[in-house]
């Protein structure tokens, strides 16, 4: 599984991790933490829109290390 952080408010940290992959996009898995509170919501993206998110700086690959999760 890859885990990629989404550029967001400075006070909540949100993550998005793919969970499987078709031939039109991924189903993705979003967390949203705020004020410690953690939310998760599943939901699907496509590859084009993953692709100009990548480019763009909204979301950006975490290392696995980073976060004490194993990649698969």
């Amino acid at each position: 599984m890859k885990r990629y952080y989404i550029t967001s408010r400075p006070d909540k940290s949100e993550y998005m991790d793919i969970l499987s992959e078709t031939d039109e996009g991924y189903n993705i898995r979003i967390t949203k933490i705020c004020d410690g509170y953690e939310k998760m919501k599943e939901d699907f993206i496509d590859h084009h829109l993953f692709d100009i998110c990548l480019k763009t700086g909204y979301l950006s690959e975490l290392v696995s290390a980073e976060f004490g999760f194993s990649a698969a």
